[in-house]
């Protein structure tokens, strides 16, 4: 394969983003530290519109959100990619990796 050839929107060879932390906030909002320091907002309320997702309009649902590493999922099924989230989301801000000894 060459370097620098692309499937899709991502790069062949190219790391997933691998989500660290998660938290569940109001109005459909997830809350998301990636493993690489960075940090953003994830609005899922355009997905509220599809079946898969009919669920989680029940606010009480949607914070029933579990940390995969590599997606998200509901406890009603419904579950996004990490890729989806890193296409979409909104980055914040960085936050400095910590050091181990």
């Amino acid at each position: 394969m060459r370097e620098g050839r692309c499937v899709g929107r991502r790069a062949i060879g190219s790391v997933i983003m691998g989500i660290k932390e998660l938290h569940s906030q109001p109005n459909w909002m997830l809350y998301i530290v990636a493993d690489d320091g960075r940090v953003g907002n994830f609005d899922v309320s355009p997905y509220l519109q599809y079946e898969a997702f009919n669920e989680l309009r029940d606010h009480n649902e949607f914070m029933k959100v579990f940390n995969g590493g590599y997606f998200v999922e509901w406890e009603s099924g419904a579950d996004l990619s990490a890729d989806t989230i890193e296409a979409r989301w909104q980055v914040v801000s960085t936050v400095a990796p910590l050091l181990t000894v």
